[in-house]
């Protein structure tokens, strides 16, 4: 019962014993009326004890609810302050304390004109740092190059779930798709399985197949890089931002590398499911840009990465982010720099951050 009509019952109990009183003064002499009258006049006292009980209750109830809301609000916080972040390579390395005149948030930084080969912007891009799912930009060179049958079924296996770092992917084993359907995951949504599985299926299998993306980064000049699966999930694929925009200058050069990096969204038919997958890179949907190929990547070692060819102020330009901080960090870099750009679409002076360049293996 509510304050309010407990309040409501009290005054109508206290009216109408008032008017009994007023009517029947001799009513206290009478052993029965006085037996009524302790029954009507104990009544309120019933339902007070009643109501009391239900608010009480109702409190309580309240009070335990807010505590469990407040324990589940701050179990997820405690978790986290006893599970430290894992740093980045960079981070180790002390890369984040590069300042530069645009304040990015990457750690490596690379600007290049396309045609020119002149740099524009350069910070610590020399430096050798895990590259992510980047990898998938050399997976499909490497399947794209061998002329494979696009439409040959490939399934998926126990052999291609992640054991690295046990991410989750929505093609569960046994999942079978064509190769040109694994490809377009691989390089637009970074499906882990889906490259996984292009390169063990490769003529040869996984071992040949990984061989073969080290010889073509050799044959690309990009001495400091070095393959070990063909994913992005292991740490041990490594690269540096001049090498990486080689690579990015080669896949370019392939129409349907372009086509499948850039592509906004795609959906594949799994049995009797219709599965609805999105580029990992916003920028592909932003009219604001006009990209030509473009590849993400991310996992705790290597942080936030972008690679991109894309048009601006007339310019073609090459760029290259790397181990950035934030989840939408590279992103926000890559618009700082087209700001940039446009602000200055002849630039007489690079920009060159190398006080920090560095090397880190393993």
């Amino acid at each position: 019962m509510s304050k309010q009509l407990f309040s409501r019952v009290l005054k109508i109990v206290g009216f109408f014993a008032l008017s009994f009183a007023l009517v029947a003064p001799t009513a206290h002499a009478a052993p029965a009326k006085s037996s009524s009258k302790r029954a009507i006049v104990k009544k309120p006292h019933v339902e007070k004890s009643k109501a009391s009980k239900k608010v009480a209750s109702a409190r309580k109830s309240v009070r335990f609810e807010t505590s469990a809301k407040v324990a589940r609000a701050k179990r997820p916080s405690i978790i986290q302050a006893l599970i430290p972040a894992i740093p980045s390579f960079g981070q180790m390395a002390g890369l984040h304390s590069a300042i530069d005149p645009l304040d990015l948030k990457s750690s490596v930084a690379l600007v290049i004109d396309q045609d020119t080969r002149e740099v524009l912007f350069s910070k610590n891009e020399h430096a050798v740092l895990p590259i992510a799912s980047l990898t998938k930009l050399m997976t499909g060179v490497i399947i794209s190059g061998a002329r494979l049958p696009m439409d040959e079924l490939i399934t998926v296996t126990q052999d291609d779930v992640d054991t690295e770092k046990h991410s989750r992917s929505r093609l569960s084993v046994g999942t079978t798709l064509s190769r040109g359907e694994m490809l377009h995951l691989a390089l637009m949504s970074s499906e882990n399985r889906a490259a996984h599985a292009l390169g063990r299926t490769y003529p040869g299998g996984i071992a040949t197949f990984v061989s073969l993306m080290n010889a073509k980064a050799k044959m690309l000049g990009m001495h400091d890089t070095s393959y070990a699966e063909p994913t992005g999930l292991s740490s041990l694929n490594q690269s540096s931002a001049q090498d990486l925009a080689a690579l990015v200058n080669a896949a370019h050069g392939d129409p349907g590398l372009r086509e499948l990096t850039t592509s906004p969204g795609y959906q594949v038919a799994v049995g009797s499911r219709t599965l609805q997958y999105n580029n990992t890179n916003r920028l592909v949907k932003n009219p604001e840009w006009d990209i030509g190929l473009q590849k993400t990547g991310y996992i705790n070692e290597a942080g936030q990465c972008l690679v991109m060819q894309t048009k601006i102020a007339g310019r073609k330009l090459i760029m290259v982010f790397l181990d950035s901080a934030g989840k939408l960090s590279r992103l926000g870099d890559a618009e700082r720099v087209r700001r940039w750009v446009e602000t200055n679409p002849v630039v007489d002076q690079k920009v060159k951050i190398s006080a920090s360049d560095k090397h880190i293996n393993g």
